[in-house]
């Protein structure tokens, strides 16, 4: 499943909680934040299949670099909770097992 956040007038101290059950069929899941499905701040990008977590960027219509993370504390068929926190210069996911993701 895919949810796509538009527009969402989010600044540097704010935080997005993310709660929601995963599918338990699926290979994957992703979350994008930006102005437009051409240009998002952040796409996250849990992948069961690549046991990777993907974060990126996309600048008019062009995927930036990637960035993979290989701690995956996400499962099939299991309710997560999550937070997005964005900085004055990158976002900070902070993962149910107290993990933390950093990008860019």
């Amino acid at each position: 499943g895919n949810i796509e956040i538009l527009n969402l007038d989010m600044k540097p101290g704010n935080t997005l909680k993310v709660k929601g059950k995963i599918a338990a069929d699926t290979v994957g899941f992703s979350i994008n934040l930006g102005c437009s499905s051409r240009d998002l701040a952040f796409h996250f990008n849990p992948r069961f299949n690549e046991s990777v977590i993907v974060c990126n960027s996309k600048c008019s219509d062009s995927w930036q670099t990637e960035h993979r993370d290989h701690h995956l504390p996400f499962f099939r068929g299991c309710t997560v909770k999550f937070f997005i926190e964005m900085l004055s210069d990158k976002f900070r996911v902070k993962l149910p097992d107290g993990h933390e993701v950093y990008f860019p």
